[in-house]
């Protein structure tokens, strides 16, 4: 297994996955696009110390943007929704 650090690059701060942290217990991160879901809950449980009772993934599509004349998209990435159990909690 690699690295927990070469897998869990960032948490997804957005107003819905606060929420759903504060309510269900369900954090998002983004993650490497080769890592699969036995590895993304190694990392998790290794780096923060908690239990994982589930992982979803999913990979973002690009998004058009524009600035002034130009367009261009956004980039893709590889996301990780990670249930906890109910008594582990992750402070980001």
């Amino acid at each position: 297994m690699k690295d927990y650090t070469d897998i869990i690059y960032s948490p997804v701060i957005t107003e819905k996955s606060a929420n759903k942290m504060q309510k269900d217990n369900v954090y998002t991160f983004k993650v490497a696009d080769t890592a699969n879901k036995s590895q993304i809950k190694k990392a998790i449980e290794k780096a923060f110390g908690v239990k994982v009772l589930s992982v979803n993934t999913l990979n973002t599509k690009a998004k058009d943007r524009r600035v002034g004349r130009y367009t261009g998209k956004t980039k893709t990435y590889k996301k990780a929704i990670v249930t906890l159990d109910k008594n582990s909690n992750i402070e980001l």
